[in-house]
């Protein structure tokens, strides 16, 4: 008598864990980013930070993942294709942004970015968003401005950019809602690695900048992996969130930038941290917890 083994039942993650917990993690290896980006001297310019990021991030991902299968395999590759762009174009703004801009004029700008993703969300999918929803992406525009004094400093073409890039991230996430459906984390960063390559090579060729020394070569793969890294977090996240709402969840980048300022770049410790950081976090957890109610009463009517 041959013995039935049993299937083992597959681990199902609770959405108002897991995005929160890979939306954080994200927003922790962005900020690196951010400040990798810059402390970058000024011979490297958006292009070079771009090549690097992107030629690095396809180099890694290949090598790993292009041993098993091919990684350019998936649905929709016009899609992903316009998500590389839109991505890349975003990366490419608000680089620029933090290069022309105090980083925190750059981040209170780009913070918008939930807000578009929800305009968009609508545009697309006839997604609407509720007054409580709404209150926690205004609360958290708020606390970004609080956090930063609203000091929208630098010239207005840093300015414009940081807020076309807030545009285009919105776009972003949006359209990742319906690649996450049938492609994993790895194509789509692959495929915006690539366009991103696309992108940047040709000015990077034009005036190529080599890292000289052991310092800027830790500080240009430290940006690849922390990029990589992030990035793969961050699309996954969005298996268990919706756009606006892992902005939301991503908005505690303002407060990791924050932190690192005051701990090694000499801001000051101001009111305005306390303040800024409790209603970005104050929104996170309404958030979630809003999102977690939903799911139990969605639940409760499909039983």
């Amino acid at each position: 008598m041959v013995k039935q083994v049993k299937p083992k039942p597959k681990v199902q993650m609770d959405a108002a864990v897991a995005g929160p917990l890979f939306m954080l993690s994200a927003a922790l290896l962005f900020t690196l980013v951010n400040t990798l980006v810059k402390l970058l001297g000024p011979e490297y310019t958006v292009w070079s930070i771009g090549f690097y990021r992107f030629f690095g991030g396809a180099v890694m991902l290949i090598a790993v993942f292009g041993r098993y299968q091919n990684p350019y395999k998936g649905h929709n590759i016009r899609l992903l294709i316009i998500r590389g762009c839109t991505g890349c174009s975003a990366f490419i703004c608000i680089v620029t942004a933090i290069r022309l801009l105090p980083v925190s004029t750059a981040l209170i700008i780009f913070y918008s970015f939930p807000a578009f993703s929800a305009i968009f969300s609508f545009i697309i999918y006839k997604e609407h968003v509720g007054m409580r929803e709404s209150a926690c992406i205004m609360t958290v525009l708020i606390g970004v401005g609080i956090l930063f004094d609203f000091q929208l400093a630098g010239g207005l073409l840093g300015q414009v950019m940081a807020l076309v890039g807030a545009a285009f991230a919105g776009l972003t996430v949006t359209l990742i809602r319906t690649l996450r459906e049938k492609n994993g984390p790895v194509t789509i960063y692959l495929y915006f690695c690539t366009m991103g390559i696309l992108v940047t090579a040709p000015m990077f060729a034009r005036h190529p900048i080599l890292p000289s020394t052991p310092v800027e070569w830790g500080m240009i793969l430290g940006l690849i992996l922390a990029s990589l890294m992030g990035q793969l977090l961050m699309n996954q996240g969005f298996f268990y969130c919706r756009g606006w709402e892992g902005g939301v969840f991503m908005s505690s980048e303002a407060i990791f930038t924050a932190t690192v300022g005051i701990l090694f770049l000499g801001d000051p410790f101001a009111w305005r941290f306390w303040i800024g950081g409790l209603m970005i976090l104050i929104s996170v957890i309404a958030l979630n917890r809003l999102k977690s109610i939903g799911g139990k009463n969605l639940l409760a009517r499909k039983t």
